[in-house]
């Protein structure tokens, strides 16, 4: 398909617009509820250090080569590959991409949901009173119900595609140049109180002090599989942002800015929980229990609780929104490109059928229970199979084509934005694509596989 035969494709309008999409799309619920609770079953401070070794890198070499692909070809992930790599198979990779949004967006829109619930719970006052074993059963009662889960997905889904539908620039960015300052401001007032309480240093000293001595090979290799999904990598956003940033953007200087925002909003929600935890000795491996049912009981016992739980919910809508509005985005560039779709049509068509399956997924502790495979039920299958399978082996690809397949003065090109820029980091960029990162990806993949580590 020639360029010209293309729909008009919008592009980001400025530097903080770009910054603002795409960490949105990295800033999610994996931020806010998975990385405290990870760090908390990984001993801490010396967890959050591995960590931040492999973002700067995996990490940002990994992006860079997303944002490389995007910028390069101008398309969706499928376009992409096909345009860069003509009569090659490497379109499968662009293909699973587009595939694993579907998937994902599927099932992370039923978590979006029960935010919703969550927070209407927030404004009703539902948590007043309630014992542990209480607020536990409401979030069973609640998980099990037959409506509730599937309407909350639904008016998710549909706020995500009243985003999309306004398109790049009055949509995307003009959203998240929004939600993202609402973002920080909320969780820094969260911070603000939850380091006042009395015992909070003991949860500081938690998340900072690192004991070096619980470093574990499984400790490793949580913290690289969390700084590889944590950054939204191999699963096409960064490709579909990619090709909206304009060529005067400095790809490497975007990447490095998104991976410190990404990395210090998770730690900030780390700054949120373990002061509030340690304070009401709750134990720091709740899980994901930690945001559903800790948390409502900590709020409660809080002065100004009901004021901060309202907060705490409307921040992880937030995070859930910039996520599913860039991933939401990376089925419907698809549909436009390659189905040759108005964007209205992509999108309704998107969200429509994503949603079918996003039924089942939100139905998945209710009627749809007993349709499981290997013990696990519809939601868990979609999780595993998108977070273990098909993110790492679309991260993996895409470093190998970048290190292997492309010419290195294509990425050389793009990453000096045609020489106008200095590019001395790119040897080791060009070293951590070929050789560091596909091991790195591929030791997390065959550890969630438990092939070993386990």
């Amino acid at each position: 398909m020639d360029h010209k035969d293309l729909p008009p494709r919008g592009s980001f309008t400025s530097k903080f617009g770009v910054i603002a999409a795409a960490a949105g799309s990295a800033i999610g619920l994996g931020n806010i509820w998975r990385f405290p609770y990870v760090v908390g079953e990984n001993g801490g401070g010396a967890f959050l250090v591995v960590y931040l070794l492999f973002i700067i890198g995996i990490g940002i070499p990994v992006m860079m080569s997303e944002f490389v692909i995007g910028r390069r070809s101008l398309r969706n992930p499928y376009g992409a590959f096909k345009k860069l790599a003509p009569g090659k198979p490497w379109f499968l990779v662009g293909l699973m991409g587009v595939g694993a949004a579907f998937m994902i967006l599927a099932f992370y829109s039923a978590v979006a949901g029960w935010t919703l619930e969550y927070l209407f719970q927030s404004v009703t006052n539902a948590f007043e009173g309630k014992s542990s074993e209480e607020l536990t059963g409401m979030f069973d009662a609640f998980r099990e119900g037959s409506i509730r889960p599937i309407l909350w997905m639904l008016i998710f889904m549909a706020m995500t595609a009243w985003i999309i539908l306004a398109g790049v620039q009055k949509g995307i960015e003009k959203y998240t140049k929004v939600l993202m300052p609402l973002l920080l401001v909320l969780i820094i007032i969260l911070d603000i109180r939850a380091v006042t309480l009395p015992g909070a240093s003991e949860g500081l000293s938690f998340l900072f002090k690192p004991d070096f001595s619980k470093i574990t090979g499984k400790t490793v290799l949580e913290a690289l599989g969390q700084a590889f999904f944590s950054l939204s990598i191999g699963m096409g956003t960064l490709i579909t942002y990619g090709s909206y940033i304009r060529k005067k953007e400095n790809l490497a200087n975007t990447a490095l800015s998104v991976s410190l925002a990404d990395t210090f909003i998770a730690v900030l929600a780390g700054i949120a929980i373990f002061p509030a935890v340690f304070a009401f000795g709750i134990d720091p491996a709740s899980e994901e229990g930690l945001v559903f049912i800790t948390l409502p009981k900590i709020f409660q016992q809080m002065p100004g609780g009901y004021i901060f739980s309202l907060m705490f919910f409307i921040l992880l809508t937030v995070a859930a929104l910039t996520s599913t509005i860039s991933v939401l985005e990376v089925v419907v560039a698809y549909f436009i490109e390659e189905l040759k779709m108005s964007r209205k049509k992509a999108t309704i068509l998107a969200a429509a059928s994503i949603s079918v399956l996003g039924v089942f997924a939100a139905a998945s502790w209710g009627w749809a229970s007993n349709l499981t495979l290997f013990g696990s039920n519809i939601f868990q299958i979609m999780n595993f199979t998108s977070a273990n399978i098909l993110l790492p082996v679309g991260g993996f690809f895409i470093v190998i084509f970048i290190g292997w397949s492309l010419k290195a003065r294509i990425a050389g090109d793009e990453l000096t934005n045609s020489g106008s820029l200095r590019g001395r980091y790119l040897p080791a960029f060009m070293f951590i694509v070929k050789f560091i990162a596909p091991i790195a990806i591929a030791m997390v993949f065959l550890y969630k596989l438990r092939v070993f580590g386990n």
